[in-house]
């Protein structure tokens, strides 16, 4: 017998018995999925008709079950949006923390520096940016567009 065989044998028989004795594994019930994807549609729909209210309402159920990117960095857009800068800012740093090379959320935290006159850590967002499309990507074109609508070069 192989040693894979072997030990694909000892596993189910073993798997077999605890399930026999009453004793399961145990898996962890509170580690969340990042690699799938909350629908997002309904929000985004209701962001672009500028309805920040009803969008950050669905996001915030969303946040309860998902720990995701995404559905952190449009929690951010959107309270930067109703001018609460301060939480924006912990959402955007969650996404980032999640996903670090996450463009959106780097142009739009770029975006609320520029909005709170934190141009240094806008351009460094810029940066960022330069570095994750080398050639050219629509949030660094986008950024890049924002601090130039402000007289900042």
């Amino acid at each position: 017998m192989s040693r894979n065989k072997f030990a694909a044998t000892i596993g189910l028989a073993l798997v077999t018995i605890a399930s026999a004795a009453g004793h399961y594994p145990a898996f962890a019930v509170d580690n969340m999925e990042t690699s799938g994807t909350a629908d997002l549609t309904s929000v985004r729909a209701k962001i672009a008709a500028k309805d920040y209210t009803s969008a950050l309402s669905e996001l915030r159920g969303l946040a309860e079950d998902n720990q995701q990117a995404d559905v952190y960095n449009l929690l951010g857009f959107t309270l930067r949006k109703t001018g609460d800068f301060d939480t924006s800012l912990t959402y955007y740093q969650k996404a980032l923390d999640l996903e670090p090379d996450h463009k959106a959320a780097r142009e739009y935290l770029g975006e609320l520096y520029v909005d709170t006159g934190k141009m240094d850590k806008a351009k460094e967002q810029l940066t960022s940016l330069t570095l994750l499309c080398p050639a050219g990507c629509d949030e660094l074109g986008d950024l890049q567009k924002y601090i130039a609508s402000r007289g900042v070069n």
